[in-house]
């Protein structure tokens, strides 16, 4: 169930240049609401005088040790700055969680999966990656960005699966995109999972339609009111349009047009 909290920022991590890690809690100690993987939460940016809309962001891990949410931030706006502005103690009004979820496995037998994230759409693998790993999987990670600054969490994601590499220069792991990685090619998965720029996600999803490997991409469209209402979200699929923030935001390939 859908919940509106204020939460308190108890650290912000610069990570690099444009990216900043919040990790937040309940004001009263009060437990988390359960979340699950490939959700989001809306949050409200207050001090921002250009920003009249909640901002999407994905559930980036839940330390449920510590009731904590982290939530991965790309500052790229008015909005997403005044986050990574954010101080411990700030309070910061959310909405949570929303949208659907990547799908668990029901077999642990024989199956190998691949969690593919590029940029800002790293976040939600690790949480995944990580509830997969509680289940008894052994994931595998498959991180792309432009250079080796851009890569982020690498230790956090080490703690749940073998992670692969790719950059754009070169930089570190295998130069070039994701789809080129010489793991798709040593090693036959029987589930995808993928999170990133579209271009990304549809090379990813041509990839497993092509290898007839079940896939489900996580849609980063914009999301300005998390209900279904603005319309802002709106993605063609074989069913018709639909709102990606109440439909999704994950989607199994093959509703999608991508591949067509």
């Amino acid at each position: 169930m859908k919940k509106m909290l204020d939460l308190v920022v108890t650290e912000n991590n610069q990570l690099n240049q444009s990216y900043c890690l919040i990790k937040l809690t309940t004001t009263d100690h009060s437990p988390l609401p359960e979340m699950f993987p490939g959700q989001f939460v809306e949050v409200r940016v207050d001090g921002s005088p250009s920003t009249y809309l909640r901002r999407p962001i994905s559930v980036n891990f839940l330390d449920k040790a510590k009731n904590e949410l982290w939530l991965l931030v790309q500052a790229i706006g008015d909005g997403t700055r005044k986050m990574c502005e954010y101080k411990k103690g700030d309070i910061v009004n959310l909405l949570l969680p929303l949208g659907n979820s990547f799908s668990i496995p029901t077999e642990k037998e024989g199956q190998e999966l691949l969690l593919i994230g590029g940029g800002v759409g790293t976040a939600p693998m690790l949480y995944l990656g990580a509830c997969l790993k509680e289940k008894g999987f052994s994931p595998r990670f498959l991180l792309g960005a432009r250079s080796k600054n851009d890569l982020l969490q690498l230790d956090d994601f080490a703690r749940y699966g073998e992670v692969f590499c790719t950059t754009e220069d070169g930089s570190y792991g295998e130069k070039g995109y994701v789809t080129n990685h010489s793991v798709l090619k040593n090693t036959r998965f029987s589930s995808i999972y993928t999170c990133g720029p579209k271009p990304m996600m549809v090379a990813v999803a041509r990839y497993a339609n092509e290898h007839r490997i079940n896939c489900e991409a996580s849609l980063e469209n914009m999301m300005a009111c998390g209900f279904g209402v603005c319309l802002c979200c709106v993605e063609k699929t074989s069913e018709g349009n639909i709102c990606v923030c109440t439909d999704g935001p994950v989607f199994n390939i093959e509703k999608l047009t991508w591949i067509n």
